[in-house]
């Protein structure tokens, strides 16, 4: 059985400008074939503001969303994070779904696709690191900045079209994600 990808796209802004930019990553990830790919919209989920009334570390949730968060969460071995910058930090909704649970993000490895200008977004990969690392999550290394995306963005078509350098990083972050999921397989408890 194949390792489990979740993509996390993490803005949800009503127009958000990361949507070629994140159909751009589920199709490579699927087409990769390591994992079965899971999306996680962060704008649909809709988590609310964090609001349990307990420490995630307990995992006693008592809303329904942080329950279904819960079980989403653990089902998973590796992640992308499909996330922009804001003002030069982490979106919101990224910081809040995280903080929603403590162990079902335990030992798992992150790569980032981020997007922005000059940047590329990655301020927001740096802040959303701390977090990673205070979750026990592995941010791998290989990851794929798209800086000036707009530009990458065909004005017909509305999809992305980034350049070799953009997919061979994108492969090469896919890849890595398979190697450090089997590694970190051992320190995660079995699934039920």
């Amino acid at each position: 059985m194949k390792p489990r990808l979740g993509i996390v796209i993490a803005s949800t802004r009503v127009n958000r400008a990361g949507e070629p930019v994140a159909a751009w990553v589920i199709e490579k990830a699927r087409a990769h074939g390591g994992f079965e790919v899971e999306v996680l919209d962060l704008r649909a989920i809709a988590l609310p503001m964090l609001d349990e009334p307990n420490h995630p570390r307990l995992q006693n949730y008592t809303r329904e969303e942080t329950k279904a968060w819960s079980a989403t969460i653990a089902a998973l071995d590796a992640f992308v994070f499909v996330t922009p910058e804001y003002n030069h930090s982490s979106p919101p909704a990224l910081l809040n779904a995280l903080d929603h649970l403590f162990f079902e993000w335990h030992y798992k490895p992150v790569g980032m696709v981020s997007y922005g200008g000059v940047s590329g977004g990655l301020r927001s990969v740096q802040m959303t690191k701390l977090t990673l690392a205070a979750l026990k999550m592995v941010p791998i290394l290989e990851a794929v900045p798209l800086t000036f995306f707009a530009q990458l963005i065909d004005k017909t078509s509305g999809a992305l079209v980034p350049g070799d350098a953009n997919e061979k990083a994108a492969a090469l972050m896919l890849d890595e994600l398979v190697r450090w999921q089997s590694a970190l397989q051992v320190l995660r408890p079995a699934k039920p």
